[in-house]
């Protein structure tokens, strides 16, 4: 547990209600009959006092609270449209909402955690001292929702009873925030004294978006306060900013994982999605990818599927690792989500019958979404994240502008897609057997290769190298992504790991349910393998194919080729999975360039991330043992075989 001996709570200094007497004596000033009604229904006294001094920071208009009924959501949807945070599309339930121009992902240089000098933060964080924070929050929150109505929804991250969901609040002034968190997250408001009292804890965040004016962006903050599980954010209004029950709780979750349950739960940014095997059989797969990385269309490929985004898992009684999904919707990239890759999705996009909130694609003239890689065709003007767009239109340093921003996005509930899974309540959890790692990687590692122990399999997570996608505000380039969770760690990297290794190496786990531990990757080029194109060598579809093989190598049903890096699988299995799974023919050529080891590229990579971790403090040396093993076995079958060895050879 973190510590909060002498160190002061910010929103408590700020608003000063110290007791649920003075709780209620505020919610008296600011709330009408009705909603006085709906707050004395929750009585836990932390949660009240938290509820009361937001609104004494932020002195709004009005307060709404928000029990989750079908009117209340309906009430919130109206007030976005009303106040044009969002408008109405063609398709009826889908609306569009566009954040400003410069705010189309996060704000990392402006995202903070509040630590005092001893505290261990990530070096891949920003931090401030507690004093200057509080000094921050009070110049730029004050009064920040005057005129304004405050919207307070009571979520859990996860299902209701589950002992890793995470209760929270949503504390915001707008309601394109608010409507968003009733399509991700589940609205407690009727059990959420019950969760709080159960779990020991909640988390709180309060978000306002001021004016919502361009100049006001180099203001825009958004704060963790880890020892006290509270967020601040002001003047921003994309959700990855604003709706901090999303990645701002999930670094909560990822602290209270590691150091209060350290090999025991884990909080990780990861999809679950369930395959079929023979006799209809489920397989729960989690899977780590960074945005942009093809984790949404891994969670798709699943014949049934939990969740896209993020999951918390915990080792159960039985001896299994169980998972579940803190959220119950989708916010994804649509850039390349097109009817070839993403069926599923494409059906709830482009027909009737369901809610979706666009964010930053293109409106035609006929109200109608358009976005880059939907594979339809595109009209030559309309209306996108810039404002007025026509085909040839160039910013003001001459570069084309898209049709679409790469992070445009679509969010929707996950009940909406055919293959979501009832499953997804259920608080003991999904049964999870294999655990998958990816990243965008052109030219390195085969499209899948299994760990030979959960220490390498831990390994393989952290060794994830991926492009800079545009999820970061001015991110570019290659650069490592450690289980694709490294953004989220609020901690030290060597903490986090040790608590992998601790986690799945746990003496708890049985054999029946050891995790199967692999790499993928989808991004290997023609030209990386002896050809002139930069196209992918494979396509978007075989993702099933690959799944497939994992699913039957975790109950023993299918052979393998034993390599240094992992675990490859045999021609002969694939050739029979492709024509069943996907009724593809699969050609030996094919597999050759797919599944050669090339050794120069894979041992540059090892060698990249040991000086890496070198520079990062306390890090286990398990991870420098399993590089170490893994290279000069590499250099030996370079030493016989040359700089690439096919799969052939290594069978023989």
């Amino acid at each position: 547990m973190l510590k909060t001996d002498n160190d002061i709570d910010i929103i408590n200094e700020l608003g000063k209600v110290n007791s649920e007497t003075s709780a209620k004596e505020v919610f008296k000033q600011y709330m009408d009959d009705e909603h006085l009604s709906r707050i004395s229904k929750i009585k836990h006294s932390e949660v009240l006092k938290k509820i009361a001094d937001a609104i004494v920071l932020c002195n709004p208009s009005k307060i709404f609270i928000n029990t989750g009924s079908s009117d209340d959501r309906q009430f919130i949807k109206n007030l976005a449209l009303a106040g044009k945070e969002e408008s109405p599309l063609a398709m009826d339930g889908h609306t569009i909402h566009y954040d400003l121009a410069q705010e189309q992902g996060r704000v990392i240089d402006r995202t903070y955690y509040i630590a005092n000098p001893e505290d261990l933060v990530s070096s891949l964080a920003n931090r401030m001292d507690r004093p200057t924070a509080l000094e921050e929050v009070r110049s730029n929150m004050t009064d920040i929702m005057k005129d304004m109505t405050m919207i307070v929804g009571f979520y859990m991250r996860g299902p209701v009873g589950s002992p890793v969901s995470n209760p929270a609040l949503e504390i915001t002034s707008s309601n394109y925030v608010a409507h968003s968190a009733e399509l991700l997250y589940r609205n407690a408001y009727a059990d959420f004294d019950k969760e709080v009292e159960t779990l020991g804890h909640f988390f709180t965040n309060i978000h306002s978006q001021g004016l919502n004016r361009t100049q006001d962006l180099p203001d825009a903050r958004v704060f963790m306060d880890r020892k006290y599980r509270t967020t601040y954010a002001w003047k921003c209004t994309y959700a990855g900013n604003t709706l901090l029950l999303k990645k701002g709780n999930h670094r909560f979750a990822v602290d209270k994982a590691v150091y209060e349950n350290l090999g025991n739960e884990l909080s990780e940014h990861m999809f679950i999605t369930g395959i079929h095997g023979p006799n209809d059989r489920v397989t729960w797969f989690a899977g780590a990818a960074p945005s942009g990385c093809g984790k949404t269309t891994t969670a798709m490929a699943g014949n049934v599927f939990i969740g896209d985004d993020l999951a918390q898992m915990w080792i159960a009684d039985d001896g299994s690792i169980r998972s579940v999904n803190p959220e119950c919707g989708i916010f994804g990239i649509v850039e390349d989500v097109n009817l070839e890759g993403d069926p599923l999705l494409m059906k709830v996009l482009r027909q009737p019958g369901h809610e979706v909130i666009w964010s930053n694609v293109l409106i035609d003239e006929n109200k109608i979404p358009h976005w880059v890689g939907n594979n339809e065709d595109h009209p030559g003007k309309g209306f996108n994240f810039q404002g007025e767009w026509y085909k040839g239109k160039t910013d003001d340093e001459g570069k084309p502008i898209p049709l679409s921003h790469p992070n445009s996005r679509c969010t929707l509930k996950s009940d909406s897609l055919e293959n979501y899974s009832p499953e997804a309540e259920n608080p003991e959890g999904a049964l999870t057997r294999v655990f998958t790692y990816s990243g965008r990687d052109a030219d390195t590692m085969p499209p899948v290769w299994v760990a030979k122990d959960p220490y390498a399999g831990g390994v393989i997570g952290a060794c994830i190298v991926s492009a800079a996608t545009a999820t970061e505000v001015g991110a570019t380039g290659i650069k490592r992504a450690p289980w694709a969770n490294a953004p989220f760690i609020p901690g030290s990297l060597g903490d986090y790991m040790d608590a992998q290794f601790k986690f799945f190496g746990n003496d708890k786990i049985k054999k029946d349910y050891a995790p199967v531990m692999a790499g993928l990757n989808y991004f290997l080029t023609e030209k990386a393998r002896g050809g002139e194109s930069s196209r992918l060598l494979g396509e978007k579809k075989d993702v099933k194919v690959w799944l497939s093989w994992l699913e039957r190598y975790a109950h023993n049903e299918i052979g393998y080729i034993s390599t240094p890096i992992g675990n490859l699988p045999k021609y002969k299995d694939l050739q029979l999975l492709f024509k069943q799974i996907i009724d593809k023919e699969y050609s030996k050529d094919l597999y050759t360039k797919q599944f050669s080891l090339y050794l120069e590229n894979i041992i540059n990579r090892i060698e990249l991330q040991k000086k890496a971790y070198a520079k990062e403090p306390g890090i286990p040396q398990t991870l420098f043992d399993i590089l170490d093993k893994q290279e000069k076995a590499l250099l030996a079958l370079k030493d016989v075989h040359g700089s690439i060895v096919t799969p052939d050879i290594l069978i023989n």
